[in-house]
């Protein structure tokens, strides 16, 4: 199983990315290793998750979100 994940940051701003644990990955970003990104705007909240069969079509579908305005 695979999760697309948004998370809030400190700067309100949105992040996207998928795994598969999303308690671990979460735990990641607020340390600073998860990503350049919220390592730089400090990740506070998961706001958003969906659950997706294979990482195929999770990726698909964090593509999908990262092409939003």
């Amino acid at each position: 199983m695979y999760f697309v994940y948004l998370l809030r940051c400190r700067d309100a701003s949105l992040y996207t990315g998928i795994t598969t644990n999303v308690e671990r990955r979460f735990k990641e970003h607020t340390k600073g290793v998860g990503s350049r990104y919220t390592s730089s705007k400090k990740a506070e909240k998961v706001v958003y998750t969906e659950k997706y069969p294979d990482r195929s079509s999770a990726l698909k579908r964090e593509s999908e979100i990262k092409r939003w305005t």
